[in-house]
């Protein structure tokens, strides 16, 4: 297998995660990325395989996917031991549905801080805006993370056992994380349970591959 992957790209993270849990060999294609270009210009095996001209693609065999969401699945289907999603049909929608809280709700209000580590702009007043925004997101993520104390019930994962639910919330929170996000120490369940999401080797990994990327790439942090 051959995965398209972006060194700061959430999405492919998340990918790589599942991979590493399930134990499978992949090549890791890194296409080039800058904090000031973003993915500009981007790598034309991605656009050739991606109407979006995003990462991660997943190459496998003769099959190739997009979407972290459709590529999960189909490591699921493909490799199912040992499993990422609950066999119950209703337990498995749950599972589905906190992936989809993680990766559209969520992120939703994490992106609006992801301006922290990106090269302040030039004009004062976008950056007087992009703050006053980014404090707003910063409330408002603080109500996402009540919520999700509150779901997760002092429960060990989200989902019963470890699932693609776990691995899409940890992915989300961390990069709240680490562009400074809400105290997460603030919500002590929710915070034990990304304490123990991380001593997982598989995400261990990536936590730390993301580190050595923002140090490569990232502006220094901003308020």
């Amino acid at each position: 297998m051959r995965l398209y992957s972006g060194p700061l790209s959430l999405f492919s993270r998340k990918v790589e995660i599942a991979l590493y849990e399930k134990g499978l060999d992949f090549e890791r294609v890194e296409v080039a990325f800058t904090q000031s270009e973003g993915y500009r210009p981007k790598a034309p095996e991605v656009i050739a395989a991606n109407p979006k001209g995003q990462v991660p693609v997943l190459v496998d065999g003769d099959l190739t996917l997009f979407d972290s969401t459709v590529i999960l699945e189909y490591l699921e289907e493909a490799h199912p031991v040992p499993p990422l999603y609950p066999s119950d049909p209703a337990e498995k929608a749950r599972c589905r549905l906190v992936e989809l809280d993680a990766d559209e709700i969520l992120l939703a209000d994490v992106r609006r801080i992801m301006y922290r580590n990106e090269p302040p702009p030039a004009d004062a007043g976008l950056r007087k805006t992009r703050e006053e925004d980014g404090r707003r997101a910063m409330a408002a993520i603080g109500d996402h993370y009540r919520r999700l104390e509150n779901r997760l019930g002092g429960k060990d994962h989200f989902c019963g056992t470890f699932s693609v639910a776990d691995i899409a919330m940890f992915t989300t929170i961390h990069y709240a994380v680490r562009l400074n996000g809400p105290d997460l120490d603030r919500f002590p369940g929710l915070a034990a349970w990304y304490r123990r999401m991380g001593e997982r080797s598989g995400i261990a990994r990536v936590v730390e591959e993301i580190a050595e990327a923002d140090r490569r790439l990232s502006w220094p942090l901003s308020a």
